[in-house]
């Protein structure tokens, strides 16, 4: 026996209406089982504190989109990529995120669908507060120390013509990698 189209639409609407619903919601920074460091023990550990603490969710005009995916998971992966690559053989790098407050801010007051819109304004640059240690191979420190970075010309810098949301955020971590990373003269 057939099952009648429109019975078998409507299972499938239904279907995907609950496994959307599932999903819309989506991961966030607050998660209970989101990650507060990464995994692993090589010449790169990252970790970080709890991002309800960081200005980009405290003082974000729209939370929901503040908190939304997994940024701080995704910053500190490419923190710990670019630092892998410049670190020289034998030393160990340690980073702790303490704060992040993300370029450009929501603007609720636009209304509708535009209020989730991320607006790029120079009063907005992005910023991170982080404390490191930089050990040599006999793990001697090399420096170690409490940063706090900002790109405040961030929109003029050029070399942003990607999509990444995170673009100015990771071009920020490159920026003090290459200064405190500096191949030895």
């Amino acid at each position: 026996m057939a099952i009648p189209f429109r019975k078998t639409l409507a299972a499938l609407l239904l279907a995907t209406l609950v496994g959307g619903s599932a999903q819309a919601r989506g991961r966030t920074v607050l998660d209970d089982d989101a990650p507060r460091a990464l995994p692993g023990d090589g010449a790169v550990a990252v970790s970080w504190g709890d991002p309800a603490g960081f200005r980009e969710v405290r003082l974000s005009a729209n939370r929901r989109e503040a908190v939304r995916g997994d940024w701080v998971r995704e910053l500190a992966e490419h923190l710990q990529g670019v630092a892998l690559r410049r670190l020289p053989p034998g030393e160990r790098l340690e980073v702790v995120l303490t704060d992040i407050d993300r370029a450009g801010d929501f603007e609720p007051w636009r209304g509708g669908s535009n209020q989730d819109i991320r607006y790029m304004r120079d009063i907005h640059p992005p910023r991170a507060t982080l404390r490191f240690r930089h050990l040599a191979a006999d793990g001697t420190p090399i420096a170690e120390g409490e940063r706090t970075l900002s790109d405040l010309g961030y929109l003029t810098a050029g070399g942003t013509l990607d999509n990444d949301p995170l673009r100015y955020e990771k071009r920020m971590l490159d920026r003090w990698l290459a200064q405190e990373l500096r191949a030895p003269r």
